[in-house]
């Protein structure tokens, strides 16, 4: 090294020094700050049709769990930054742009709630082996992991597979037909779906295991394209078919919040009404209002209300919407818990293996195990995914459970499993 250079370096270092005693900051704190950061690279929509909503809840739950780490020293001194880079999750260019983008700046981790188009960012980075979890719900993404799994090694799911909301909830309405909270008006159901690869997987699985169990019959699918400008026609199908269930499946927030004031004010009598998944995003709830009073809705991956789940739930409600909350002022119930799970569960592994030993970092996440507040994760299998309860284990801490809500009291509420609920069913206005 040069002379010049070493003086550079050294005022550097002295300037650095001025900065940390101006903030207040001494002792372990100082420390802290003056380490070399470990940094998570975050894809964040910024902007767009769909997704935000989402990814903010992601981002949020990650800077809490952040916070948490770097106020407690840290991880072996070092501080966890978190480094948040736009993406278009809409196209698989726009995709791989970003990812290209992270492996760039070379970050010791890439966290990522989802994309719309999973293995173009997988092939993005499969030669950065930095770890890489993401929430992307995708049995198509998973299996493509699986079959390239020296090449993609590094790569690890948060949530199980979008086929388990198909093949669970036939399982929740005969649960719930059984328990005596819901007598159904006929046994038909009536699947309204989008034309997106998640949302047809989802449907295509429903069917297969509405006719596998016999207990429910599928009579009627009605396609709708993103976006839906006018749920008129939908909902004089619904009212044409009559039945007595009904899967609307769909992501998009303020589009299932449209269709409930729309439902709401013009109902089908006696109906269970099953927006899929959509309304965990907050805009539900500001949008639909009074409407969304009685509307169910499910995750196979989402924030509990237990004792750890409760406290995650207030700490994050006096972090970013005051103390409580409100109906204007939503907590979302799904990737606010993904951010902050998946933060905690790379400090846990960065606590055994170096950040920048890419391989042994890998190695941990595949062996260890971590419990969360959106359930239980483990990754030593093919999928490298946690397991569905009920599906795939029965026992609640060796999975993550797939939940069901109800709107009840201008509030989500979980119904089911019973090992996790908070309130039992009750029957939506239209249904009395």
């Amino acid at each position: 090294m040069q002379p010049k250079e070493i003086r550079r370096r050294g005022a550097l270092q002295r300037l650095g020094a001025v900065v940390v005693a101006a903030s207040g900051l001494g002792g372990a704190d100082a420390a802290l700050a003056q380490a070399k950061p470990i940094v998570i690279g975050l894809p964040i929509a910024q902007s767009g049709p769909a997704g935000v909503a989402d990814h903010a809840d992601y981002l949020n739950g990650a800077k809490l769990a952040a916070k948490e780490l770097n106020a407690a020293g840290g991880v072996k001194g070092r501080p966890i930054e978190l480094k948040v880079f736009d993406i278009d999750i809409m196209t698989p260019e726009g995709t791989q742009a970003t990812f290209r983008k992270m492996a760039d700046a070379k970050v010791h981790a890439i966290a990522s709630p989802f994309v719309l188009i999973p293995i173009p960012a997988m092939e993005a980075v499969a030669n950065y082996k930095a770890p890489y979890l993401n929430g992307n719900t995708s049995i198509a993404g998973m299996e493509h992991r699986r079959k390239n799994d020296k090449k993609l090694a590094h790569v690890f799911h948060i949530d199980p597979a979008e086929t388990f909301y198909g093949a669970g909830f036939p399982i929740f309405l005969e649960q719930l037909q059984a328990s005596g909270a819901w007598k159904p008006v006929n046994n038909k159901v009536h699947i309204v779906t989008e034309q997106l690869a998640y949302t047809q997987t989802i449907t295509k699985t429903a069917q297969e295991h509405f006719k596998k169990r016999g207990k429910y019959e599928v009579v009627k699918v009605t396609d709708i394209q993103f976006p839906v400008q006018d749920w008129g026609p939908v909902l004089q199908d619904i009212k044409k078919t009559g039945a007595g269930i009904l899967m609307i499946n769909h992501w998009v927030a303020a589009e299932l919040a449209a269709f409930a004031k729309q439902f709401s004010a013009n109902p089908l009598p006696g109906a269970l009404v099953y927006l899929q998944y959509g309304p965990s995003q907050p805009e539900f709830l500001t949008l639909a209002g009074p409407a969304a009073e009685g509307f169910v809705w499910g995750t196979v991956y989402g924030a509990y209300a237990d004792k750890q789940g409760t406290a995650f739930r207030d700490k994050y409600k006096a972090e970013y919407l005051g103390k409580g909350g409100s109906t204007g002022n939503v907590m979302g119930m799904v990737y606010t818990g993904g951010g902050y799970d998946t933060v905690k569960l790379l400090a846990k592994a960065w606590g055994t293996a170096e950040p920048e030993k890419f391989e042994a970092v890998n190695d941990t996440i595949r062996k260890m195990t971590y419990r969360g507040v959106n359930g239980f994760y483990r990754f030593d299998n093919p999928l490298q995914a946690p397991l569905h309860y009920p599906l795939e284990t029965t026992k609640l801490e060796e999975g993550v459970a797939h939940l069901f809500f109800q709107v009840q009291g201008g509030a989500h509420r979980i119904i089911s499993p019973d090992t996790l609920k908070e309130v039992g069913f009750k029957g939506a206005p239209w249904m009395k």
